[in-house]
């Protein structure tokens, strides 16, 4: 019987010398920056918090938490944090600090600083001091 050439078989293109070509990363790419309403309130809280607790000695065992609204109200207005010396805990409330803007100011820069504002504020009511004393001119020690 004559002998007949065999021509290889070929691996489509999907397939390497150790059959890995063509699959799929395993590590997906970079997602993309945390960059929500949501996401902007905590980073921006959580940073006035670490400030005020580096400079605050009161400050640092004292749990910031945040909710969205208020479950009571105030005869003066929604109130914008509560502070809670016996369980110490201070609540800052997400939506009346963004929402209750001046019109006009609603952008993300002066969101920032009604969030800041709102920190330093509640805090200073938590130690009994005026917020602008919670800067570094401020301390008395």
């Amino acid at each position: 019987m004559p002998r007949t050439s065999r021509t290889p078989v070929r691996r489509g293109a999907r397939h390497g010398r150790h059959g890995r070509l063509g699959r799929s990363e395993v590590v997906r790419p970079p997602l993309p920056p945390l960059d929500g309403r949501l996401d902007r309130f905590e980073i921006t809280v959580g940073s006035a918090v670490e400030y005020l607790r580096g400079s605050w000695e009161q400050l640092r065992e004292v749990r910031f938490e945040m909710a969205s609204m208020p479950a009571h109200d105030r005869g003066d207005g929604i109130p914008l944090w509560r502070v809670d010396h016996l369980a110490q805990r201070v609540t800052l409330y997400r939506v009346p600090i963004e929402r209750l803007l001046p019109k006009g100011h609603d952008d993300a820069l002066h969101r920032r600083i009604a969030i800041e504002s709102a920190v330093f504020h509640a805090a200073a009511e938590y130690v009994g001091r005026e917020p602008w004393e919670l800067g570094p001119d401020g301390r008395d020690h």
